[in-house]
């Protein structure tokens, strides 16, 4: 009996190449009967080739940045990062820079803004309960309109002033209005910097990495099997039985002494047989998450803008970002002389957006395209779309005490099976994260490191700009305002 790992995205394939690199063989079952690498596979389609929201390669554990090397030692490009924020047919620049956002709003909304910061700077909201309060009081009410409302809602799906100010105070740590206008002022030698103005990807999208690593694990003498959706773990003492089926309705049946598990969290303890306890079941039912959907459409241009990804503001389409994949790397399209953008929708599973026909939301793309002004209608071709199920695990109010419920019930009677990766330890990890996270519980396993997975990335915190003596990681995700009775 070797290891089973449940899924073959990042989380899953690392923790499989670092037992292989201790001689120890293992079988990765993923679902997906085409492609590895999670939300971190790039899709093919023509010919054009792209990403399920774009990833960058950007570390500060200096121990994965070595790993992403080894796996894919040639064949990755050093990337100059554009993105910029779109509204009201201008862009602003993202992070915000004071001159930028002046020059577009114009100098009678300037005006209106800082009036609106000066009135929430003598009158601000109290108690300050929500990310709309927090905002408000530190930016005026102009400015959260413009520059956070719409895109938050738009990702979240949960309104300003439903979620609590907690997240906002973590996620534009020590920022206000007044900083940045005074960080305009400030020579470029400051201790401000910006951490990732350049990025590396793998020439062929990111699936790229993780194709390369499937075939280093198999080269290792383990398995790795596409098409096999978990429906059972049949738990016994100090052995397991995974139960998977294919798309055909086949059962196959993995005997093991160990699980690391990167399939959703609420997922693997409903697969559990005998099924843990009612609080356990009803913790894992109470997570959940946020979907997610592409609409990859053909351009007849080369050059439709100069960004990697533009952010839309826009409250007149349901399109949260853009991606302009030959911006990341030329081989992402198959005509030189064309562009094939991703046109991204947050959204939730079994919702309009979600059960809407591939068609119509073809079409929904290219008639929100033409909208925003970006490109032609005439030059837009055909497209295809994607559909990712829990993209983004939900931090909502109840969620940290739910995932501490299912944590120590597997700790005390399933010490075997240990979670790993974004949905498997249902944090919003970036991808080095998840990584650093698998590679623990593989050396768990081995006996090579004692550490605890669950304490990569606590903070969950990343920021586009921070101090030079800042040490931070991760994103932070909103949660629901608490109330109290």
């Amino acid at each position: 009996m070797s290891t089973v790992i449940l899924g073959a995205g990042p989380a899953g394939l690392t923790a499989a190449y670092e037992l292989g690199k201790a001689g120890r063989t293992c079988t990765v079952v993923e679902s997906d009967p085409a492609y590895v690498g999670g939300i971190s596979r790039t899709v093919q389609w023509r010919g054009n080739r792209f990403d399920i929201g774009g990833h960058r390669f950007f570390s500060k554990n200096g121990e994965i940045e070595a790993l992403w090397r080894e796996i894919l030692p040639e064949d990755v490009l050093e990337v100059p990062r554009l993105s910029r924020i779109y509204y009201e047919g201008k862009f602003y620049d993202y992070p915000l820079k004071p001159r930028n956002a002046l020059r577009n709003l114009g100098l009678g909304r300037s005006f209106l803004c800082g009036m609106s910061y000066l009135y929430r700077r003598m009158r601000p909201i109290r108690p300050e309960v929500s990310f709309k309060d927090w905002v408000t009081n530190r930016f005026g009410d102009r400015l959260f309109a413009t520059f956070f409302e719409t895109y938050t809602e738009k990702v979240w799906g949960m309104r300003c002033d439903e979620i609590s100010a907690d997240w906002a105070a973590q996620r534009i740590k020590g920022l206000s209005l007044m900083k940045a206008a005074l960080a305009m002022f400030k020579p470029s030698g400051d201790s401000i910097k910006t951490l990732i103005d350049r990025f590396r990807y793998p020439r062929l999208g990111p699936g790229q990495m993780w194709e390369t690593c499937t075939e280093r694990v198999r080269g290792m003498g383990s398995t790795v099997d596409m098409d096999r959706r978990v429906v059972r773990i049949e738990r016994g003492e100090g052995a397991e039985r995974v139960i998977c089926r294919d798309g055909d309705g086949a059962e196959h049946v993995y005997p093991c002494r160990e699980v690391i598990s990167s399939m959703p969290l609420r997922e693997l303890v409903e697969a559990m047989d005998p099924a843990p306890p009612d609080a356990v079941l009803a913790a894992a039912r109470s997570l959940r998450y946020r979907d997610y959907l592409l609409v990859a459409v053909h351009v007849n241009r080369k050059d439709c803008f100069p960004d990697n990804w533009i952010y839309i503001h826009d409250p007149g389409v349901k399109m949260g970002r853009i991606q302009n994949f030959r911006n990341w790397s030329e081989a992402m399209v198959a005509d030189p002389e064309t562009s094939v953008l991703g046109l991204e929708y947050f959204c939730f599973e079994g919702d309009e957006l979600w059960d809407a026909d591939d068609a119509d939301l073809i079409a929904r793309g290219k008639r929100e395209l033409a909208q925003l002004g970006l490109v032609d209608a005439a030059e837009i071709g055909d497209g295809t779309v994607v559909r990712m199920p829990k993209a983004y695990p939900i931090y909502d109010d109840g969620y940290r005490d739910a995932v501490a419920t299912i944590r120590d019930w597997l700790r005390a009677e399933v010490p075997n099976v240990a979670p790993a990766g974004r949905n498997g330890m249902h944090k919003y990890n970036n991808q080095d994260h998840s990584m650093m996270a698998a590679l623990l519980s593989a050396r768990n396993l081995l006996g090579t490191d004692d550490r605890d997975p669950w304490k990569v990335n606590t903070d969950a915190e990343y920021h586009e700009e921070a101090s030079a003596a800042d040490d931070q990681a991760g994103r932070a995700v909103p949660s629901a305002i608490r109330t109290t009775t």
